[in-house]
């Protein structure tokens, strides 16, 4: 009895000790702490590094002090999809190190579980890729730098029925992204006359999409639409369409931009001429902010930055322009509030963030792969600007 007793004694005074080390929103300090949650390592790894590497330059370029407080990263690595992982991670950011903001998330589950952490804790959350459109719901501290599916494939799926694209085969990895971008594609291009002949949801680390391909293949489409996430999923697939005898020029191949992204098309060669994709940010972007942007990422890194990497600079900026408004209080309702329907020139053209559904509004850019001078490119063949999010826009209503 005694031995349950004291037992029972320790369990108590250690959950207080967790509450007082539980740190409290907005005490004042010399610097603000940022925990970025990232797959260094795993199948993900190079979308890290390329997030990771737009937040280092962000900070090189505009210096690593704000509202007279110096920002301090934490890096921490969820090592791939791993949502009770990120949820760890999370916790021993605010509860050990003492954060005051978290950021990063490649992957849409690992988003969803640490925005436990930030709504508990109160602590503004950056998202800086998770594409799924109800993460933002989880907490609400969280705001998106990055884009939806929802909004990538609802666009897409109005451009093509309105631009010679009758019947489609939908394939999609199956997890909360691809079945985003399956419905909402389905949805648009039926709603403007398309039909959808066929569809199939893949194993989201799955390294063979030959018998896939084999299917939408057998269904006789005019063309096929396809989500994958980065990394090196998308030329395994591209490997899978040569493999199959797949000519993108007479089944046209369509997806969100991962199935187009340049380490993807390099890899693909010639098979990847004529792929279609519906993207938020392409490095060829002619802006003056785009091209400055590029030219003093490929001098810090050797490499284009692609949409991760715009995500994580643009985090950033978001980030310090919201301290610079709160004046370095780290307070979460106070930072939430700073971030709400701010608006600037991002290397991807102007965004901004809707101040109901804290989401990114952001031009989509609908391209082509052909050959310029000789190399394998993205060219921008349409647009829709201001696109909000479609199932968090019907969620406010």
């Amino acid at each position: 009895m005694e031995r349950s007793t004291t037992r029972a004694m320790l369990y108590g005074a250690l959950a207080g000790l967790a509450v007082t080390l539980w740190p409290s929103a907005g005490v004042a300090q010399d610097t603000i702490k940022i925990g970025v949650i990232l797959p260094y390592s795993g199948q993900f790894a190079d979308l890290a590094a390329q997030l990771d590497n737009g937040i280092k330059l962000y900070m090189k370029t505009h210096g690593d002090t704000v509202a007279g407080k110096k920002i301090v990263v934490i890096r921490k690595d969820v090592g791939g999809i791993a949502p009770d992982v990120a949820k760890r991670l999370a916790q021993e950011l605010v509860v050990r190190d003492g954060v005051d903001i978290l950021a990063g998330f490649i992957a849409t589950p690992n988003a969803m579980a640490a925005s436990d952490v930030s709504d508990q804790a109160k602590k503004f959350m950056v998202l800086m890729n998770a594409g799924t459109s109800i993460v933002t719901t989880k907490s609400q501290y969280s705001v998106r730098t990055s884009f939806t599916m929802a909004q990538v494939a609802d666009a897409f799926g109005t451009w093509a029925a309105r631009n010679g694209i009758k019947r489609t085969y939908t394939m999609v990895s199956d997890y909360a992204p691809g079945h985003d971008a399956e419905s909402l594609y389905a949805r648009a291009f039926k709603a403007g006359g398309g039909e959808i002949v066929g569809s199939v949801r893949m194993p989201v680390n799955n390294p063979d999409f030959s018998p896939f391909v084999q299917r939408m293949k057998d269904a006789a489409p005019d063309s096929a639409f396809v989500f994958v996430p980065g990394g090196a999923q998308p030329p395994a697939f591209g490997k899978s369409l040569n493999e199959r005898g797949i000519d993108p020029r007479r089944i046209k191949i369509m997806g969100t931009g991962e199935i187009a992204d340049e380490t993807a098309v390099k890899a693909m060669g010639d098979a990847a001429l004529g792929i279609m994709s519906a993207w938020h940010y392409d490095h060829n972007l002619p802006s003056a902010t785009n091209q400055a942007f590029v030219k003093a990422y490929r001098a810090e890194f050797k490499r284009s930055p692609d949409f991760v990497s715009v995500g994580g600079y643009d985090g950033m900026h978001l980030t310090y322009e919201t301290l610079k408004k709160t004046k370095g209080n780290t307070d979460g309702d106070a930072l939430i509030a700073a971030a709400k329907g701010m608006a600037w020139e991002s290397p991807r053209g102007p965004i901004s963030i809707d101040p109901a559904t804290r989401n990114i509004v952001q031009t989509i850019y609908i391209r082509e792969v052909r050959k310029v001078d000789g190399e394998y490119q993205n060219v921008t063949i349409g647009k829709i600007e201001n696109v909000k999010d479609i199932i968090l826009e019907g969620m406010k209503k």
